[in-house]
C-alpha cells in the first residue's frame, strides 16, 4: 500500500514469475481512504512504514511532518487493535533526540561513559530541543505514536513490535534531485553526498559535519525485520533498535569515505577541495537543530532475536555507490 509505486514497479507491473500471485499493490493514501480497514482485516500482520522522514522537511513542513507521523498513523493502530491484528510499527532513532552527554562540557570525562551516549530502548530518555527548533516535530510525533501503540498494547491487548531504525542505507533508498526525483528538495545525507559526487561538486558539511551517526546496510536490517515477523512470541511487546554500532562515523568522516569509494568505483579523480562547510540555517533553513550522536544498544535485539549486523561501512558504501 502506498501513494506511488515508482521504486517497486519492477515487482508489481507486472510481477516477475516468482512473485506471481504473491504480491498485490494498492495505490491509496492511508489518511483518507476507506479501503484501509478492509485491507487490515484481510491481513495477518500490518507493517507500517508510512511517514514523511526527510530531515529537510522537518522544519520547512512541520505540519505535514506531524500529521504524517502521528495523525495519519492513528487509523492504522486503531484498526489493528479493534480487529486483533498484529502490528509492526516503524519509528526512528530520532525519538532519542539529544544524548545526556551532549549537555556536559566538551572536555568532561563522563562524555566517554557509555551510559551518557549509548541509546537503550527501555531506559534512555527522549530529550528534544526547544519548540522553536521545529526540526524536532518529526521526533516528537514519532515518540507520541510509539506511546499510543504501547498504550494500546497495555490497555487493549494489541500485539505490536516497534522498530527504531538507525540510518539504514543501500541502493534506491532515496532520490537524486533532478535525476530520479524532484529537481528541488534536499534528500538524506547519503543521497546528498552522492548527488554532489555525481555533479563533481564539493560535499556540503552542515556545521562542520561534527555530528556522529551509525549506518547499517539495508540487507542486514531486513534480516532483523524478518526475524520479528517470524518470531512473534519473542518480538511482541518490544521496541528494537536496528543499527550497527560498529559503523560509527562523523558526517565529515562519511564524506571523506564516500569521496574515496566513489573515486574507486567511478575511476574519476577526487576534487581538489572535496568538502565545504555550511551552516545549518543556510542548508536547512530557520528552526533546524540536530542530535549529536546516535549509538544503538544492541543487547535487546540480540537477546530476543539473535540478530547482529554484518556489513562494514566501507563495503556497504561501495555496494550502494556502484
Amino acid at each position: 500500500v502506498d501513494v506511488y509505486c515508482d521504486k517497486i514497479r519492477h515487482l508489481v507491473d507486472p510481477p516477475p514469475p516468482h512473485l506471481a500471485g504473491r504480491i498485490s499493490f494498492h495505490r491509496l493514501n492511508i489518511k483518507n481512504d476507506s479501503r484501509l480497514e478492509g485491507l487490515i482485516k484481510m491481513a495477518d500482520l500490518t507493517i507500517n512504514l508510512a511517514a514523511i522522514c526527510t530531515p529537510a522537511d522537518y522544519n520547512t513542513r512541520p505540519l505535514d511532518t506531524i500529521y504524517s507521523n502521528f495523525i495519519d498513523a492513528l487509523p492504522v493502530v486503531k484498526y489493528c487493535s479493534e480487529n486483533s491484528k498484529r502490528l509492526i510499527h516503524f519509528s526512528t532513532c530520532e525519538v532519542y533526540g539529544k544524548t545526556i552527554g551532549s549537555f556536559l562540557p566538551k572536555d568532561h570525562p563522563l562524555r566517554k561513559e557509555a551510559e551518557f551516549y549509548v541509546l537503550t530502548e527501555d531506559e534512555s530518555p527522549c530529550i528534544f530541543g526547544p519548540i522553536v527548533k521545529q526540526r524536532w516535530s518529526y521526533a516528537c510525533a514519532k515518540q507520541l505514536i510509539e506511546r499510543l501503540v504501547f498504550a494500546e498494547g497495555a490497555e487493549n491487548g494489541l500485539e505490536f513490535t516497534i522498530v527504531r531504525p538507525f540510518n539504514w542505507i543501500g541502493p534506491r533508498m532515496d532520490f537524486i534531485p533532478g535525476v530520479d526525483g524532484p529537481s528541488e528538495g534536499v534528500p538524506r545525507v547519503l543521497a546528498c553526498f552522492s548527488n554532489n559526487l555525481l555533479r563533481r561538486e564539493p560535499l556540503k558539511l552542515v556545521d562542520g559535519g561534527e555530528s556522529q551517526r551509525t549506518f547499517v546496510y539495508i540487507k542486514d536490517a531486513i534480516e532483523a525485520v524478518l526475524l520479528m515477523i517470524e518470531n512473534p512470541a519473542r518480538a511482541n511487546g518490544h521496541i528494537f533498535n536496528v543499527g550497527n554500532p560498529d559503523n560509527e562515523v562523523t558526517v565529515r568522516e562519511l564524506a571523506e569515505m564516500m569521496t574515496e569509494v566513489y573515486a574507486k568505483v567511478s575511476g574519476e579523480p577526487p576534487l581538489e577541495e572535496p568538502v565545504i562547510d555550511v551552516s545549518a540555517k543556510e542548508f536547512y533553513g530557520e528552526g533546524y537543530d540536530d542530535s549529536d550522536k546516535r549509538i544503538p544498544d544492541m543487547t535487546l535485539i540480540n537477546k530476543q532475536l539473535g540478530w547482529n549486523p554484518k556489513t562494514p561501512l566501507k563495503d556497504l558504501l561501495e555496494t550502494t555507490l556502484t
